[in-house]
């Protein structure tokens, strides 16, 4: 049997895979605006598309080494169901991160500076139809659906071996949900690397740490105590 990476190698793929993730879901918006597209299902539907399929992709190249966790949140939602370590919670969590602001540097750096308005540059941003409540309560729901996507798809032993295309899927259906709504981060990470690079952060930016973690760690403990094997 063959010994687990070490952690050094394991927050270097969380970082990397994170960074390729926001680096894919963050430039999709502005591939978009770059169209100049006016037509807001259409623009949805991209942003789901390039979202589900970018963290598909970076689960799947990274599963083998880190687990593909890729999100702060689905780290405390695995912790809580006792899979991922004490040790590791705290690194993971910086990894993630540490990717995700690298990854919306390098959009800042690399795209035309007349394409960033906040959400172009793949900042989330909360839909004036919302109140900051329902704002955590979407991203909760959103966020839950993902990590018993997680659970059920990737972690559990008695799941499917399809790498990380379950998870992106889930992706693409929040996206499709409540993308025009909160954003449908999911992700701290995700939401706060662009919000770092392109200097926007709204008098709500902390729905997308509240509401993430109050879905994952429903979704840990309810499958923990309620859908694992025992």
């Amino acid at each position: 049997m063959s010994a687990s990476p070490a952690l050094t190698k394991k927050l270097a793929a969380e970082a990397f895979g994170t960074f390729v993730f926001v680096l894919v879901g963050a430039g999709s918006a502005l591939g978009t605006a770059s169209l100049g597209r006016s037509d807001p299902g259409a623009s949805l539907l991209m942003a789901a598309l390039a979202n589900g399929l970018g963290l598909a992709m970076a689960v799947s190249a990274t599963m083998a080494i880190s687990g593909g966790v890729l999100n702060p949140a689905v780290s405390v939602g695995l912790w809580v169901g006792n899979k991922l370590g004490t040790r590791d919670l705290i690194p993971y969590v910086i990894a993630e991160l540490g990717g995700a602001a690298a990854a919306g540097l390098a959009l800042v750096a690399s795209f035309p500076s007349a394409l960033g308005n906040s959400v172009q540059w793949g900042a989330p941003t909360l839909s004036g139809l919302l109140t900051v409540w329902q704002g955590i309560a979407i991203e909760a729901f959103l966020t839950f659906v993902l990590v018993i996507a997680v659970y059920g798809t990737a972690v559990d032993s008695r799941a499917p071996r399809i790498g990380g295309l379950g998870i992106g899927l889930a992706v693409v259906a929040d996206v499709l949900v409540g993308g025009s709504l909160t954003g449908a981060a999911m992700n701290p990470a995700r939401a706060f690397g662009p919000m770092l690079a392109g200097g926007f952060f709204p008098a709500y930016w902390y729905i997308y740490a509240v509401g993430p973690l109050i879905g994952a760690i429903s979704a840990g403990l309810i499958y923990r105590y309620l859908m694992e094997s025992s």
